[in-house]
């Protein structure tokens, strides 16, 4: 059975997605560039998403920007990424604040400088009251350091006589958990053909729909996204549901 746009809007749109951005290094070698210049082109590819999640009215994103694994890369390339991530914050963040989009950073920021620290805390200060979509990066992100960060949590509390070993419950971990103040991921999509989820939103993603996809980072553009959006609602609601009628959501809602 096909739907309209209107009741595919209403009932069957993810609430929350998760993004893998993978392939920007493999995109610029293509064009024979360096592997920094994918990563610069990436940053387009998040605007689009970001405006895409906005006009379907998506209302969490959270995109893995830069992984605790990430460390390991040649140190002009993760150079690049702080210089991208310094940026973002500094020039992007007042375009989100003026469309209204909640920024938050995910991961540990104890091994990023004081300066960029210090950018993180302005930008989510800036836009903490925002009641639009909730974007969140993960940067010096780990599933596995996340899990471990919200027991410390717990066991701080018992150590402290606060909480009973007994009272411990998937419920209590997951309240200290990143974006534990938002809907769990509904989908997550990987870009660039690996098809692992590489220890992103290990607890938060238990049930969410996957969707792998060749297209490289810097190529997933609005129809990309409309169509993983599509594969989603089909398995949802086991249904069927076109990229096209997708475009025809975005086409009645315009942001600046």
């Amino acid at each position: 059975m096909a739907l309209d746009a209107d009741t595919i809007s209403q009932q069957c749109l993810p609430k929350h997605v998760a993004i893998i951005m993978d392939g920007n290094g493999r995109w610029a070698q293509a064009r024979n560039r360096p592997r920094v210049y994918g990563h610069k082109k990436g940053v387009d590819a998040v605007r689009q998403s970001v405006q895409f999640c906005t006009k379907l009215g998506i209302q969490s994103l959270t995109l893995f920007a830069f992984s605790s694994e990430n460390w390991r890369r040649p140190e002009d390339e993760v150079n690049t990424l702080m210089e991208l991530f310094l940026f973002v914050l500094t020039k992007e963040v007042k375009k989100l604040h003026k469309n209204n989009v909640k920024l938050t950073i995910i991961g540990d920021l104890s091994r990023f400088s004081e300066g960029l620290r210090s950018k993180v805390y302005a930008a989510q200060e800036l836009t903490e009251n925002n009641t639009g979509l909730c974007l969140n990066v993960a940067a010096n992100y780990g599933g596995r350091w996340d899990i471990a960060n919200a027991a410390k949590q717990l066991a701080l509390q018992v150590a402290k006589g606060e909480l009973n070993t007994d009272d411990i419950t998937e419920e209590r971990l997951a309240q200290h958990m990143s974006m534990a103040d938002q809907a769990v991921p509904d989908l997550l999509i990987r870009t660039g053909g690996d098809v692992r989820i590489s220890n992103f939103l290990l607890w938060q993603a238990a049930y969410a729909e996957l969707y792998f996809t060749d297209t490289l980072w810097p190529d997933f553009n609005e129809a990309a996204f409309a169509e993983a959006i599509a594969c989603y609602v089909a398995r949802e609601r086991r249904f069927g549901c076109t990229g096209e009628q997708i475009k025809q959501l975005l086409a009645q809602t315009q942001i600046e």
